[in-house]
Order: structure tokens, then C-alpha cells, then sequence
């Protein structure tokens, strides 16, 4: 039963329960202005208290952070993503200091990314804010709190900061694919990784680690199943048992239509003798680097200027051709190995904003031929 009383001009609430031990706890709140938002708070707990959902602990909110993401999201990650979780510690610990997760209120959350937005681009404040909520809900699961403070938040972001998606245009693509194809020469790998990511969209991590056995020259399709982990310089299989550590989930593991012009590409590579198609006939395969300076080289032989463009460009671009010629974004985000579409949408939202912009205007000239 829940104990109400007046402390000074303000209200407290109590709730008690036994543990597994039989051993009787606490839960206390303080500060109400009234008895109705005591009681409220009270019954709250009192219906927590019944679904096992309570318990008499209360850490700062970067305290409960910290132990959360190491405990359930660190193990057998990758760094990048242990970098991430380590980040969104770092502004929970700057920005509330020791305010407790039970003190942590809509309004003190709205702040913080009122501020943060200011100086950080939409992709990083939608990162920040998924991350903190998948731990709130988790601190709500435990019968920490019982309020989602982070729920029907107001996200801002600064625009200037936001990084738009570089692509090439379909002329673009057909030039670099020309320079590509002149004097290719199976001892020099390069070229082959880059035409199959133009016509594939596969991640590079993907294409360095495909083998024969993942071609099917009959019904050309490509069975895509494992990636390179960059971090821990192995191959992930991403329908083993393992932790998937260098992309994100099952739906990575897919098979994609292909041409034959890719096929009768690629095939000229088994004279290399490699179980793995992009080795050469040294033993070695390039590297990230190797292909960037490759991919630059060509870029400028056929007079594109494009700053900080790289292999992984080139599965935007792949992306870009898709969606401009009309293939549907359900298509892509399965060709692309994305969990769902709001994903797909999410990191292409430039690209369809621009489509967006080409459709209204065939409408337009659709309504005035009416």
C-alpha cells in the first residue's frame, strides 16, 4: 500500500513491496506540489509492484548508461559501434551530470537536443536520440522508471551539417564504367571490385570476400551471406551463429538478380586460380585504399571532380540509378540488404526528396496538357 504524506509546502510518496528474499523494500519520491500528482506517482508503482516491474534502486541516468550499454550492447561488437555507445555516455555524463534516471523528465530531454541539434547533422542527433531510448525503455522494463521521458520528443538538426548522399548520374556512370573496361587486366583486381559494386550496390566489405560458390552463372544470381570485419580483420557470416559484428542484422543475407554482362566480367578472373573471386594471382587482394586511389585515377581520366568520393560511393550511385529509373524503394532496400524500408528512406531521403521533386513536376505537365 502506498503512504502519502505532506513534508513542508510539498508531498511525498512511498511504496514498499517484498523481494524474492522476503526482504522489504523502499521506493520514496519527494517534491510534489500536490497529493493528486503524489498519489498518481504512487499508483504508478503500486500497478509496476504487481507485474514484478519495480525495483528500489535509483542511479544517475549516465551511471545506468554506462552499465547498460556494456553489459548488453558492448559484447562482440564492433569498435565503431563500441565508439558510439561510448559517445552517447559521454553527453549523457556532460550534460546531466549526476541527475538521477528517476529525476529525468520530457522537458529536461527536450532541452538537451534543442542544444544538440544546433551543431550536429540529422543521421547523428536520430543516432543519439535511437540509442538513449533503447536504453530508457530497457530502465522501464526493470522497474527503474515508469515514465518514457524520451517519447514525442521534437528532434532538430543543424542543415548546413547534414551531409547529402554523392552520386554519379547515369552518363557518369556509363563514363567510369568505359574507363573501367579499357585495358582490364585480370592480374589487377581493382577495377573488377568497382564494376561489380556499380552493378551490384553490394557493401565493399561484401564484394572482398565473395566467392564462386556464391555465383550461380545459370540463373545469375549472386547469394550474398558474409562481409569483411574491417575492425578484427576477419569473415563474418551473417546466417551463422555468430555475433554479427560488421553489419547489422540477418536481412543482409540475400541473393540478388545480376546481368550477364557482370558475369562475363567477373568469369575472366577464375584464371587466377582463387577460391575468393577478388584475389589476384599474387595471393593478395587490394585494399580499401588500393581501390580508392584506383576509382580517383578513373574519376579524373574521364573529367569528374568529386571530393571525398569512394568505393562506397558507388553503391549510392547503384541506389541512385535504381530509384531514378523508377524500381520501387521495397526492391531496393531488399537488394541493398537493409532490415526495412524506413531504413532504405532514411539514409536516401535526399535522393528521394530530389525524386519527389522530378514527380511533381511531370504532374504539373501532366495537369496542364488536361
Amino acid at each position: 500500500m502506498a503512504y502519502i504524506k505532506k513534508r513542508g509546502k510539498s508531498w511525498q510518496a512511498q511504496v514498499s513491496w517484498y523481494d524474492e528474499q522476503n526482504n522489504r523494500k523502499y521506493k520514496t519520491k519527494s517534491g510534489f506540489a500536490t497529493k493528486m500528482q503524489a498519489k498518481k506517482w504512487a499508483n504508478e508503482f503500486e500497478v509496476a509492484k504487481d507485474k514484478n516491474l519495480i525495483s528500489d534502486q535509483d542511479p544517475t541516468f549516465a551511471d545506468y548508461f554506462d552499465e547498460w550499454y556494456k553489459r548488453y550492447k558492448a559484447p562482440g561488437k564492433s569498435n565503431s559501434t563500441k565508439r558510439r555507445y561510448r559517445r552517447a555516455y559521454d553527453l549523457i555524463k556532460e550534460n546531466f551530470g549526476n541527475i538521477k534516471l528517476s529525476k529525468m523528465t520530457r522537458a529536461r530531454y527536450q532541452d538537451f537536443f534543442n542544444s544538440y541539434g544546433k551543431t550536429h547533422a540529422k543521421v547523428t542527433v536520430q543516432k543519439t536520440n535511437g540509442t538513449i531510448r533503447s536504453c530508457v525503455k530497457d530502465a522501464i522494463s526493470e522497474g527503474l522508471i515508469t515514465t518514457n521521458f524520451t517519447d514525442r520528443i521534437n528532434l532538430t538538426w543543424n542543415s548546413e551539417r547534414t551531409r547529402k548522399i554523392d552520386y554519379l548520374n547515369f552518363k557518369q556512370v556509363q563514363k567510369l564504367k568505359e574507363s573501367l573496361l579499357d585495358g582490364l587486366n585480370t592480374r589487377y583486381t581493382s577495377r573488377y571490385m568497382l564494376l561489380t559494386i556499380i552493378y551490384t550496390g553490394m557493401r565493399p566489405g561484401e564484394i572482398k570476400v565473395l566467392t564462386w560458390h556464391d555465383i550461380d552463372f545459370k540463373n545469375k544470381t549472386i547469394t550474398i551471406n558474409k562481409s569483411w570485419d574491417y575492425d578484427n580483420k576477419n569473415i563474418v557470416n551473417y546466417d551463422s551463429n555468430e555475433i554479427n559484428k560488421s553489419t547489422k542484422n540477418i536481412s543482409s543475407t540475400r541473393i540478388i538478380k545480376v546481368d550477364q554482362k557482370l558475369l562475363d566480367i567477373l568469369n575472366k578472373l577464375k584464371v587466377n586460380n582463387h577460391e575468393r573471386i577478388f584475389i589476384d594471382n599474387r595471393g593478395t587482394i587490394p585494399t580499401s585504399n588500393a581501390v580508392n586511389k584506383t576509382l580517383r585515377q578513373h574519376l579524373a581520366k574521364i573529367g569528374i571532380n568529386k571530393k571525398g568520393f569512394h568505393f562506397h560511393s558507388l553503391r549510392h550511385t547503384h541506389v541512385a540509378l535504381l530509384l531514378f529509373k523508377g524500381v520501387d524503394l521495397y526492391s531496393i532496400s531488399k537488394r541493398l540488404g537493409h532490415a526495412n524500408m524506413s531504413i532504405t528512406a532514411g539514409v536516401y531521403a535526399y535522393m528521394l526528396d530530389e525524386l519527389k521533386q522530378k514527380s511533381d513536376q511531370q504532374i504539373v505537365k501532366i495537369l496542364d496538357e488536361i
